[in-house]
């Protein structure tokens, strides 16, 4: 059974924040919370070139993630009170060598786990020992056919076709053993790449993930990408097109909130990052990922490599850095890129500071992936 008709719906386009009230109210009374949901990548390597990418914006000293370097961090986690670790981030964390262990022993600690990849290296044998521990796995897979695949992806056009047959094992496999994990594929929109949406649909219908979703593409504070904003309002009847190749089992759905900001935030403090964290394939622990970069350093709060997280999260440098974002001397609309991974909490955050949502969990059945805010 898919994962999105499975008890609750996924929340693909929004927050599950206010299904956290206990650590919300926590945070209100200005106690030093656990964040639920970190972000992280195992390396700052990656085998694709993808022209959409923003980590190549923020680059850092690296420093290697070893086994013995994620043990003691996903330990920490479990002891603090961290819910679920996801690993995106600023690298591709599939060809790290710990990759395998991370997963597994993750989630034998009792934290849920997730992967962001380009697919890439995945053969059978890797994803029955990872499927099963994983509560979901994305595939950023941002074109339908082989020659644009290429282009936008900074690979040879063979890879396509690899990543194509890894994403069917995946389902294979999920299907075989009874999986609850849910398999994702992920487009990244730049406007110019709205040649490649519906082929990408078709292209997810064929397969049979749980859902394709079509985001926006986040850009820094110089605009460094290059994203036209005001190009996604030509494309609306486009995606409205994608959405309608849905079918049972297959959600396409699309970003819109984020796609109808043209790259714009309503609210000035940031509040997220207690909440959602993000750390960096160097091991670097920052705010977040818009924040990697060297220039930012005077907001980096320390390196897992170096220091355990927990005696990093419990540090009066962590709690400095996280109530100076949300300060009045901070003002993420200056400061920061475009659209963040914390700008969907961002945006709960601040509307609950301003009285305009309610301090209550909604109505009705949980969405699926809590530990993922």
């Amino acid at each position: 059974m898919s994962a999105l008709t499975e008890h609750s719906e996924l929340i693909l386009d929004g927050t599950k924040l206010a299904w956290h009230q206990e650590r919300i109210e926590a945070w209100e009374r200005g106690e030093r919370i656990a964040p639920i949901t970190i972000d992280m990548a195992l390396t700052r390597a990656c085998n694709y070139a993808c022209h959409f990418c923003y980590a190549m914006l923020q680059e850092n000293d690296r420093q290697t993630i070893t086994q013995k370097v994620i043990y003691d961090f996903l330990e920490d986690c479990a002891e603090i009170g961290v819910r679920g670790v996801s690993l995106v981030s600023d690298g591709e964390s599939t060809i790290s060598p710990v990759f395998t262990d991370a997963v597994v022993r993750g989630s034998e600690l009792g934290l849920s786990m997730a992967c962001g990849t380009n697919g890439f290296v995945f053969n059978r044998r890797k994803l029955e020992e990872v499927l099963p521990h994983l509560t979901y796995l994305r595939v950023n897979i941002s074109a339908g056919e082989r020659g644009r695949y290429a282009e936008i992806m900074g690979v040879r056009e063979e890879w396509f076709d690899r990543v194509v047959q890894n994403l069917r094992d995946m389902v294979e496999i999920k299907q075989r053993l009874g999986l609850k994990v849910t398999i994702g594929m992920q487009m990244v929109l730049m406007p110019q790449y709205a040649d490649q949406v519906l082929p990408l649909a078709r292209l997810g219908r064929d397969i049979g993930p749980d859902y394709l979703i079509i985001k926006h593409c986040s850009d820094d504070e110089d605009g460094s990408l290059g994203v036209d904003y005001g190009g996604y309002a030509k494309l609306h009847e486009m995606l409205h097109e994608a959405e309608g190749l849905s079918r049972p089992g297959y959600a396409v759905r699309v970003k819109w909130s984020k796609i109808e900001a043209a790259g714009r935030r309503s609210y000035q403090r940031c509040y997220g990052p207690p909440f959602m964290l993000q750390i960096s394939g160097s091991g670097l622990v920052a705010p977040c990922g818009m924040l990697f970069n060297e220039r930012y350093k005077k907001l980096h709060i320390g390196n897992i490599c170096d220091t355990r997280f927990k005696d990093i999260w419990a540090s009066d440098r962590y709690w400095e850095v996280m109530n100076h974002l949300a300060s009045p001397d901070f003002d993420a609309q200056r400061m920061c890129g475009s659209l963040c991974l914390q700008h969907k909490v961002n945006e709960y955050l601040d509307a609950r500071q301003k009285g305009r949502v309610l301090p209550t969990v909604p109505a009705g059945p949980p969405p699926e992936h809590l530990d993922f805010v």
